[in-house]
């Protein structure tokens, strides 16, 4: 039997850190949605008790490295499953790009796999499971879009954003999270208005949304990697309405409300970096079968 799950990109509206937590991880404030940019998950049982991750990307580990590797030995452990299982990720989300691709990785696997062994759990029993794998996995498990809060893994559901064009450029380069947020002074950043950006999304203000973005992790990226800063640049020159870092980074993307804008903005960018996409946003939740 196969059973095969799309895995949807993430990006951040808006991204707040308050404080170092005591158990080491931030405690953040942040509103996510995902886009149509994404992996394909292909589960198929095994006649032997083993799980095997299947990628052609180069980047992408193929053992206990893997979070939906994790994923599948978490439901195995959990719930005695004496079966194994065959994972073929076909990435399209770049790898390490602050895109959450191998968290949605890990979501589409506990999704697929509740379907292929027959478990019968809810959204939720999967996204608290999601909690144990990575901080973003829980949301990849619901996807649409949401508050964060906590450590990305409280997850309160808001109506999608208005519909627009959502470009991505990702430079060639790698950047830590750890070193990143390690870099972050708390205590001198400005914070974004992510409450007011939950306003602007149920209201459908796309202007306001625009106006509002913001992500505080930003200011050390862009300090650390100066051709982040570049591409940003670029975007907003070639006529992004609002462009934003996601996550950690280093993709950068811009929102697009018309689509005869959207050819100048992706074909300027081409110039400056390989992996651009032009993407519709989604903002819808996933639905369980």
């Amino acid at each position: 039997m196969r059973v095969l799950e799309k895995a949807p990109a993430k990006i951040n509206l808006s991204l707040d850190v308050l404080r170092k937590r005591d158990d080491g991880f931030h405690e953040v404030k942040m509103i996510m949605t995902t886009i149509d940019l994404a992996d394909r998950v292909e589960l198929m049982e095994l006649p032997f008790n083993e799980i095997r991750i299947v990628s052609h990307n180069r980047f992408v580990p193929d053992d206990q490295r893997n979070l939906a590797y994790q994923a599948a030995k978490l439901l195995k452990d959990r719930f005695q499953i004496k079966k194994g299982v065959s994972i073929s990720i076909t990435k399209t989300i770049p790898v390490a790009a602050g895109l959450a691709g191998g968290s949605s990785d890990a979501a589409a696997t506990l999704r697929g796999l509740n379907r292929l062994w027959k478990l019968g759990l809810t959204s939720d029993e999967l996204a608290e499971l999601g909690t144990e794998i990575g901080s973003d996995v829980a949301f990849c498990v619901y996807g649409g879009t949401a508050l964060a809060t906590g450590r990305g893994e409280i997850i309160k559901h808001i109506s999608p954003p208005p519909h627009c064009w959502v470009v991505l450029a990702k430079p060639t380069i790698g950047v830590s999270t750890a070193d990143v947020y390690r870099n972050l002074r708390i205590n001198s950043i400005n914070h974004p208005d992510v409450d007011g950006m939950v306003d602007a999304i149920y209201n459908g203000d796309y202007t306001e949304i625009c106006h509002l973005m913001g992500n505080v992790l930003e200011s050390v990226t862009l300090h650390m990697y100066p051709e982040v800063a570049n591409i940003k640049e670029q975007m907003k020159r070639f006529g992004a309405d609002a462009v934003l870092m996601s996550g950690s980074g280093p993709t950068v993307f811009g929102l697009v409300q018309y689509e005869s804008r959207l050819p100048r903005v992706y074909n300027g960018l081409r110039g400056f970096c390989d992996q651009v996409y032009a993407v519709r946003m989604l903002g819808e939740r996933n639905i369980l079968d």
